[in-house]
């Protein structure tokens, strides 16, 4: 993984998206002996308006304090949506952060509550993917969902999981922005320092995408996963904040094949939990 010094993400940040950005994406005319991808330094201050000298202080740590014009101008030159532009925006020492001791992550009362009467899949997990409580449904759809797993973990050091993902690629490059999104300014929690040291030795595929520097939403969407029993499902994905936990449902389109699927999966987990049930295999 590539090492990223505490006092220059805002130069490790430029670098990787400026090498994401294509010459014909930023309206530079193609040829010439390129031995970079993406931009060349002195391009980007051209196109920013800002002095090559100055890009070059940025990129090496040298001057941590830009101001904000100028990270709004370096993220139109980087084609930065309005996440990553938060996001650099974040990155500039101008806003300071403050010291701060985060609590243990704690289930509150009423999310356990919640949990036991949901009839689709739900679990509550913490900033760093860790799953924190989840109901029987949840944990029937997939075992890596009970509480004491890492989802991230999971997602790229369990085959299983690969197996289980309809889409694996596209899910991962958008985990590990998730992930980047989640830190935020807090790249010395031990709890991140652990993950990611874990993954970038154990994971080729979390090196590469680490790298990117990519970040997004910590919202929903849709997935397709791939149950070993009842198969195939197409799933809506919500995301609600709770305190300092999240709240995650699955549930599918009303009346859907993904729909029956699932009730089908409920009933089987129900029939295991009574005597003489059959029991669901993972």
């Amino acid at each position: 993984m590539e090492h990223e010094e505490p006092g220059n993400r805002l130069g490790s940040y430029l670098r990787a998206r400026r090498e994401l950005v294509s010459p014909a994406q930023a309206g530079i005319p193609p040829g010439g002996n390129r031995r970079v991808p993406g931009l060349r330094r002195e391009e980007v201050a051209l196109l920013a308006g800002i002095s090559p000298d100055y890009y070059l202080r940025l990129e090496r740590g040298r001057d941590t304090n830009p101001s904000p014009q100028v990270l709004e101008a370096l993220a139109r030159v980087l084609r930065l949506d309005d996440t990553e532009r938060t996001y650099l925006l974040g990155l500039s020492a101008a806003r300071p952060r403050a010291a701060r001791r985060r609590r243990p992550e704690r289930v509150p009362d009423r999310l356990h509550e919640l949990l036991a009467q949901l009839q689709v899949p739900a679990f509550v997990e913490g900033r760093a993917f860790d799953v924190l409580a989840a109901n029987p449904l949840a944990v029937a759809l997939s075992p890596r969902l009970s509480p004491g797993h890492n989802r991230l973990r999971s997602f790229f050091l369990d085959p299983e999981e690969q197996e289980f993902q309809g889409d694996w690629e596209k899910a991962a490059a958008g985990f590990v922005a998730a992930l980047r999104t989640s830190v935020g300014d807090d790249t010395d929690d031990p709890r991140f320092v652990e993950l990611v040291g874990e993954l970038a030795l154990s994971s080729a595929r979390f090196r590469s995408l680490w790298a990117r520097h990519d970040v997004r939403a910590l919202d929903g969407g849709t997935t397709t996963v791939r149950h070993p029993v009842v198969g195939e499902l197409r799933l809506h994905r919500d995301k609600l904040p709770v305190d300092d936990v999240l709240l995650v449902v699955y549930y599918p389109d009303r009346g859907s094949e993904s729909d029956e699927r699932l009730r089908l999966l409920a009933g089987l987990h129900a029939d295991a939990g009574r005597p003489g049930g059959a029991a669901v295999r993972d």
